[in-house]
């Protein structure tokens, strides 16, 4: 990484690598970089230190584990006071189904998509979890009919 925080060539070579396989061996990766393997490890702790990377997770696939329903929720606040925010935030990070929260501009204040076993279970969270929350004023459900693409590699 260059001293202005700049990527470059052989950064972006080391990201989209990681990005594909983030247990590939700096070896391996070096090779694939065209770069040496200390040249590797030290661009990937200084893009560590920058925190353009940060941690390292192996993905699940979630039909394999019984959660391979998805929906997207849209969520309205009661509130928009600070307060109010925190508390559903909060909530929302302690709720191991619900995988992706983001705050949205436009008629809707949160979108979240939430990871469950089946339809059933879905309701089960709505009615009894989501819906009961003192912040949430409403929710309207949209259930994924299947996943056409889904990636967590960020476009370099």
């Amino acid at each position: 990484m260059k001293q202005d925080g700049q990527l470059d060539a052989v950064d972006r070579k080391i990201l989209s690598a990681l990005q594909d396989d983030a247990g590939i061996s700096h070896q391996d990766l070096a090779e694939r970089v065209g770069a040496s393997s200390a040249s590797c490890w030290r661009r990937i702790k200084a893009l560590e230190a920058a925190g353009v990377l940060t941690r390292t997770v192996r993905l699940v696939d979630p039909a394999q584990v019984g959660r391979g329903v998805n929906v997207l929720c849209n969520i309205r606040m009661r509130s928009h006071a600070r307060e109010a925010r925190a508390a559903f935030e909060h909530f929302v990070d302690g709720r191991p189904e619900i995988v992706e929260c983001f705050s949205m501009s436009g008629e809707w204040d949160y979108l979240i998509r939430v990871v469950v076993a089946d339809v059933e279970d879905y309701n089960r969270f709505l009615m009894q979890t989501l819906l009961g929350h003192a912040s949430v004023a409403g929710a309207a459900s949209h259930f994924a009919l299947s996943m056409t693409k889904y990636t967590t590699a960020i476009p370099l």
